[in-house]
């Protein structure tokens, strides 16, 4: 049986006929290109085109990658927070139940409306108890506060100093909260003392006044 034999194949004819399709080509018009350069072309363009997508898609990815790495700490940092908030629940349940009681017993000590008549007789009864004369005792404007109201009592008293010293002390001792501020002791021409100060009691505030102060703005707040 005889052998089909292959054509031969002159390489460097074939590499001469394809370099020649490369040369004196218009580079306005690659449609009109031979058929070597012009599929060499379109390949190169898609293999470019792909490059560039898969580079932009990896940039995309990696700034979301980014962001879910901080977002991913965010989330482990608020765990630890939150686990640490669960393991003291107990705690912070008994700590809220003592402030609220704290809050309770402050609230106790402010008189109410009807009340401040009954307190500023116990001012005044604690000077002469301690058999101080007074100059001045005059209640100011009330000053209403977002939770309390405030009043002011300009106070003016003389006496020996151990007499002014108890009844601050007296002060201090009410059932009700008084503060004595801008406290002035001057000496006396007689031996005696002059003491001038501001006495601040606060009361809560009725229904009225809370309804009040709900409906008004906060300070600050712009209208």
């Amino acid at each position: 049986m005889s052998k089909n034999k292959l054509p031969k194949v002159d390489v460097a004819e074939l590499q001469r006929k394809i370099v020649a399709q490369f040369s004196d080509l218009d580079p306005k018009n690659p449609f009109m290109w031979p058929s070597v350069p012009r599929y060499s072309l379109f390949i190169v363009t898609t293999v470019g085109v792909v490059v560039a997508l898969w580079f932009f898609w990896l940039s995309s990815s990696q700034d979301v990658l980014v962001q879910e790495q901080e977002k991913e700490v965010k989330l482990r940092e608020d765990y630890k927070v939150k686990l640490s908030k669960a393991v003291n629940l107990d705690v912070l349940k008994k700590q809220r139940e003592q402030v609220q009681q704290y809050v309770t017993q402050l609230e106790k000590q402010l008189p109410s409306k009807a009340e401040m008549d009954a307190l500023l007789s116990d001012i005044n009864q604690a000077g002469l108890g301690r058999s101080l004369q007074f100059d001045l005792f005059r209640p100011g404007q009330i000053a209403v506060k977002q939770y309390y109201a405030e009043l002011p009592i300009a106070i003016k008293v003389t006496g020996r100093y151990h007499d002014i010293g108890s009844f601050a002390s007296d002060i201090a001792n009410l059932s009700r909260i008084v503060t004595l501020n801008n406290l002035s002791i001057l000496p006396r021409q007689d031996n005696t003392l002059a003491l001038d100060t501001t006495a601040k009691t606060f009361r809560y505030l009725d229904s009225d006044e809370q309804a009040a102060q709900n409906k008004s703005p906060p300070p600050g707040a712009k209208k």
